[in-house]
């Protein structure tokens, strides 16, 4: 039992100690990431005291409002407002009706003495007493116990018309101060106001004094407290108040000051004080991180179901990612709000790197971490601040590079690449100076774009120059790197062709083929392409021994045992990946070399030796293997297999193609040399419908022409 489960624990142990190492690769990659941008939210803090002198200049890292201050200020804002106060009209115009009143019983009184001397037709003088008595009899009793006799008798001795002038003056006095209000306080000064209105009057001192007897009668309190109005006004006026604000950056103590008790409290409130540390950024940092780790984990998970996850894949992803992120932090040394040096950043140095060694969805992914870490680490070390625009920059400028990338066909691709991204850079740069409210002269928006293009030529730059590194150091295999082994002057494919002609047109065909199927199922088409270039390279070394080499010669193999013959046949896979191994080609196209027999049987051969040996061992005529390991791989055995016994009919029908490439997928199947690669039988369905489809292109019925007899 335990035999039996002996693999399936072996294969589970390989899987957990694979996916350890991942994940502790990507939190060492985290970890990194943490240090760099640690200082981005976390500020130094200094060890003083009160009333100590600065050692040297403490700006605030952050914005925050002093709202101990900010009470303060608006404490003193309302303790100065004035009380609100409410005039009484109607106060005001009751004094003015005593007024007028007492001067009309004053002529009503006349008048009654002047029509009784009439009647009479004689001078019938009244006592001072009785004129008196008169008055306060017919006027209210409040005037009656104000105004004093002798005042009475005084107005009295007044004519009608001049009487009426002095009211008037009198009553105008009194409406102007009335109107402004009069309160106990103010009341002795709205007097004197009266008072000295009345001396620059045409009144004569006599005249004078009398009204201003009458002035502490009329003049009386009408400007009374209104709470509600007084509330309001001090909610108004603390609300006008602009809270105290600390800005990040401003100069809170400068070097050789005194730190009094207010710099003091300001420093404590933006927590540059050792005792008022707050550990919540790094907090918050470290799950921002961690965030960004899981994104990368999850990406390389989706590479390993696809099998294009090892090792290489891993130490690819570290190394670039340390690259992108020392760049943006070297430059952030030197950068600033004025200067915006994070637009010459050469930030899509990493996705195009990706894209080339790795895949497309990687480097998107990578672009939005790389971004959001620019976010960060350009801030300006402002902790809970982020520089949004540098982020939406490095966004950008990434995501356009991953597009413009996409035919290469050589190194010059990325040269072509660069110059779209510079363009692209510009226009993002000018967006962001069009959206701003501050005004840009020619100069700087030359400048700014200057760092744009530079950025992005920097960027081709640096890709096409760490490029070899990763494709030699670390082995990995890219387009750029298959397209220049596919080139015909390449020294292994220019001895195949040269050497063996036969061979080489036979590649070739396996070439097309392999392309064509891996394009139908989403395999590497031109990783199956320069593979089946490659794939039969061996035969160079005994070139004569192999069918399509023998052009009007003898078969050597007619004179040759079986089992000679079918050693030399079964070399050739390996004769050519030592070959390949001493060219250093890369070990993708080694594995092909290998693979695309698998563990097939040589029949011809097998079958010879069986007629002079019944009791033949089988396994002598096979290939030693590996078997197919990929899917590129597979399919090259598949069509290698499929081109020979295509070009072997001398008749090829689409009947006949149809039946010869169900067949061989069928013995591949049967034999079990698909059993390693990771095909599927709904891809051997979609594989056997390509080829078949290339096929009949290439073997397509053509008009036979007559000859000159025939004419």
């Amino acid at each position: 039992m335990k035999k039996k489960f002996a693999p399936y624990m072996s294969s589970l142990f390989k899987r957990r100690t694979k996916w350890l190492a991942i994940t502790v690769s990507v939190l060492l990659l985290g970890l990194f990431f943490f240090l760099v941008t640690i200082d981005n939210i976390h500020t130094e803090t200094y060890d003083i005291e009160r009333f100590d002198r600065a050692k040297q200049t403490i700006r605030s890292p952050i914005t925050i409002q002093n709202e101990q201050e900010t009470e303060r200020k608006i404490q003193e804002t309302v303790q100065a407002v004035e009380d609100r106060y409410t005039i009484s009209e109607e106060v005001t115009e009751e004094r003015i009706q005593y007024v007028e009143e007492l001067f009309d019983a004053l002529d009503k009184i006349d008048e009654e003495a002047a029509e009784i001397k009439k009647e009479k037709d004689k001078d019938d003088e009244r006592e001072p007493y009785d004129y008196v008595l008169e008055v306060k009899q017919i006027v209210s009793s409040e005037i009656a116990n104000a105004i004093s006799d002798q005042v009475i008798l005084s107005l009295s001795q007044w004519d009608e018309e001049n009487r009426h002038k002095r009211m008037d003056t009198f009553i105008d006095a009194v409406e102007m101060v009335m109107e402004k209000g009069v309160r106990p306080e103010n009341k002795q000064s709205a007097i004197s106001v009266i008072e000295e209105s009345l001396k620059y009057s045409a009144l004569d001192e006599d005249e004078q004094k009398l009204m201003m007897e009458l002035t502490s009668f009329a003049v009386v309190e009408n400007s009374f407290f209104d709470p509600e109005k007084t509330e309001e006004a001090r909610k108004t006026s603390a609300n006008s108040v602009d809270p105290v604000v600390i800005s990040a950056g401003e100069i809170i103590v400068r070097q050789g000051q005194m730190i009094t008790n207010e710099i003091y409290e300001d420093l404590k409130l933006v927590g540059l004080l050792d005792a008022e540390r707050n550990f919540f950024p790094v907090i918050g940092l470290a799950i921002f991180i961690l965030l960004l780790c899981g994104f990368i984990i999850y990406e390389i998970y989706w590479l390993d179901k696809r099998s294009q996850m090892d090792h290489r894949t891993i130490l690819s992803i570290l190394f670039i990612s340390i690259i992108v992120i020392s760049l943006m932090k070297i430059v952030s040394l030197f950068a600033s709000q004025v200067n915006q040096l994070f637009f010459v950043v050469p930030i899509a140095t990493g996705v195009l790197l990706l894209k080339q060694l790795i895949h497309d969805r990687l480097a998107i992914v990578m672009a939005i971490v790389y971004a959001l870490l620019g976010a960060v680490i350009f801030n300006g070390e402002i902790p809970g601040s982020l520089n949004v625009e540098a982020g939406v920059y490095f966004l950008l400028s990434q995501m356009g590079a991953i597009i413009l990338l996409s035919n290469v066909k050589d190194r010059l691709s990325i040269v072509r690449t660069g110059l779209g991204m510079a363009l692209l850079n510009v226009v993002i740069i000018l967006v962001f100076i069009f959206l701003t409210f501050e005004k840009y002269a020619l100069a700087d928006m030359l400048v700014h774009a200057g760092y744009g293009i530079a950025s992005a030529l920097l960027s081709a730059i640096l890709t096409l120059g760490l490029l070899p590194f990763f494709e030699t150091g670390l082995g990995i295999l890219s387009d750029i790197r298959l397209l220049t082994l596919s080139n015909p002057n390449q020294p292994l494919l220019r001895k195949l062709l040269v050497e063996t002609p036969g061979t080489y047109h036979h590649s070739i065909m396996v070439a097309n083929l392999s392309e064509t199927a891996c394009e139908a199922i989403g395999a590497n088409g031109l990783l199956a392409r320069v593979g089946a270039y490659y794939h039969d390279i061996g035969k160079t070394v005994q070139p004569h021994y192999f069918i399509e080499n023998q052009l009007s010669t003898t078969n050597p193999h007619d004179d040759l045992p079986p089992r000679e013959s079918a050693e030399i046949i079964i070399n050739h896979p390996y004769d050519g990946a030592d070959m390949l191994k001493r060219q250093r080609i890369p070990k993708e196209i080694i594995d092909i070399a290998m693979q695309h027999h698998g563990t097939t049987l040589l029949k011809f051969f097998y079958y010879k030796e069986k007629e002079l040996d019944p009791d033949v061992d089988e396994n002598d005529f096979r290939y030693p293997g590996p078997k197919p390991q990929t899917k590129e791989a597979g399919i090259i055995c598949i069509c290698d297999s499929v081109e020979a016994a295509v070009r072997s009919l001398k008749e090829p029908t689409e009947e006949k193609i149809d039946d010869i490439v169900s067949s061989i997928i069928n013995d591949r199947l049967m034999d079990g040399q698909l059993d390693e690669c990771p095909l599927t039988l709904k891809e051997l369905k979609s594989i056997r419908l390509a080829i078949c489809e290339t096929l009949k292109g290439i073997f397509h019925s053509r008009i036979q022409y007559p000859t000159k007899e025939e004419k």
